[in-house]
């Protein structure tokens, strides 16, 4: 029986490619045209330049484009590097809008409706949020390109985005850019963009906003080399009304001083342990911050605390604390020296007490012995006793501290009966 034979065939298959994977030609020139377009057709009337976007991003490609689009959007045109706008060779054509945070009014409510273009165009396209930032990192960059009016409406436009949580902070360390710092363009960015901010959030939130990108601690930064200082600083910004600012920057650069001296004892006390050389550091921090024995003495207590691993035990815990108390007496005894600073070391010890079990048992402990050292006065211990500052564990440590406070009112009767009746007695006797 013959076998029929098979016809030939071709192998290999046919692909057809899809419309919607044929790879795009990169053209925003012609992107540029047709959102100019359409902002033009828009006008002024906001409402209807935010209708025009909306609809607009089903037919244009917003994925690729999106520098192009938010630099039309900030600077009514593509910008080149340095941040002039481009120009189109066909001097006929129509290269910017007038409808861009440039060309906006520079008052906050006109730029806080500005921004509503750009808040409703970032939830309808969620992938634009990201753009947005990394377009506020370009723009801060290129400030030095854009005029001094210009430079005002993105300070005010970036800090109505970020008091909305439309952009995070991380986009103004751009600001810190040796070529905007040197020329004071940071600085005054800084100024114009937290008295805008200012007015939206308050000092708390605005802070926790730098913290959590970690700027708090650069602020400084801002300033040129030649001009930096914490009373410049602080002097530029009450000039400018921003009181609330440079009040938070002093408590910020405080901070950050106490930081460093806490780490100063620290590693004198590892290293040697001299009392003198403590006072030294002690000292020369409070000239060069301008401190008060009220503002070291927290440092002061943490270093003293922070030097020993303290024993659970009861009987061994109160051998420690007596020895590092012995040690440390004479710096507390140079830097405690007004009732504010008794009153403040008090405070520190019932925190600190509060926190730990063990230490709960020494509060009293501690209190005589800076008591019989003349650290602590009776009448700031006793003014501590009836006050409630902080309520931290409070009954218990005035329960704790009945039988000392009843022998110092005993001990301050005594005395005034002593002086009643040396005030009583007959000059000639005293005398003789």
């Amino acid at each position: 029986m013959s076998q029929k034979e098979q016809k030939p065939t071709l192998t290999g298959q046919r692909t057809r490619t899809r419309k919607r994977d044929e790879k795009e030609k990169y053209d925003p020139t012609g992107f540029r045209d047709s959102i100019l377009q359409g902002l033009n057709e828009a006008g002024t009337d906001l409402e209807q330049v935010s209708k025009f976007l909306d609809g607009a991003g089903s037919k244009l490609n917003y994925r690729l484009y999106a520098e192009t689009l938010l630099d039309i959007l900030f600077a009514g045109g593509i910008l080149a590097p340095g941040g002039s706008v481009v120009e189109d060779s066909d001097k006929t054509k129509v290269c910017r809008s007038e409808v861009c945070v440039f060309t906006t009014k520079g008052d906050v409510e006109a730029m806080q409706n500005f921004g509503e273009v750009f808040s409703k165009l970032t939830r309808r396209y969620k992938y634009l949020e990201k753009k947005l930032q990394d377009e506020l990192v370009k723009i801060i960059l290129f400030l030095k390109g854009f005029t001094e009016v210009e430079r005002k409406k993105v300070a005010m436009i970036t800090s109505i985005m970020l008091a909305n949580n439309q952009v995070d902070a991380k986009c103004l360390a751009s600001l810190f850019n040796d070529h905007l710092v040197k020329d004071g363009i940071a600085l005054q960015f800084a100024v114009d963009m937290f008295a805008v901010w200012l007015k939206e959030r308050d000092m708390n939130n605005i802070g926790s906003v730098l913290s959590k990108a970690q700027l708090d601690n650069r602020l400084l930064e801002l300033m040129p080399i030649s001009k930096r200082s914490e009373a410049q600083f602080e002097n530029i910004f009450c000039e400018a009304g921003l009181t609330d600012f440079a009040n938070y920057q002093r408590a910020r650069a405080h901070a950050e001083s106490k930081k460093r001296l806490f780490k100063e004892l620290s590693e004198i006390t590892e290293d040697s342990g001299d009392i003198k050389e403590m006072q030294t550091a002690i000292q020369e921090t409070m000239k060069k911050n301008d401190f008060t024995g009220k503002d070291i003495i927290g440092v002061l207590w943490k270093a003293m605390m922070k030097s020993n691993e303290w024993s659970k035990k009861e009987e061994n815990l109160r051998e420690q604390l007596g020895r590092s108390f012995k040690k440390y007496m004479p710096l507390f005894k140079t830097f405690v020296t007004t009732g504010r600073t008794e009153a403040q070391l008090l405070l520190k010890m019932q925190d600190y007490c509060h926190s730990d079990i063990m230490m709960r048992k020494m509060f009293t402990k501690m209190v005589t012995w800076f008591y019989s050292s003349d650290v602590l006065s009776e009448d700031e211990i006793l003014k501590w006793y009836k006050g409630n500052d902080s309520p931290k564990g409070k009954a218990q440590f005035n329960e704790q501290m009945k039988k000392l406070v009843d022998w110092l009112n005993t001990a301050e009767e005594e005395s005034d009966d002593e002086e009643e009746d040396e005030e009583d007695q007959d000059p000639d006797e005293q005398e003789t």
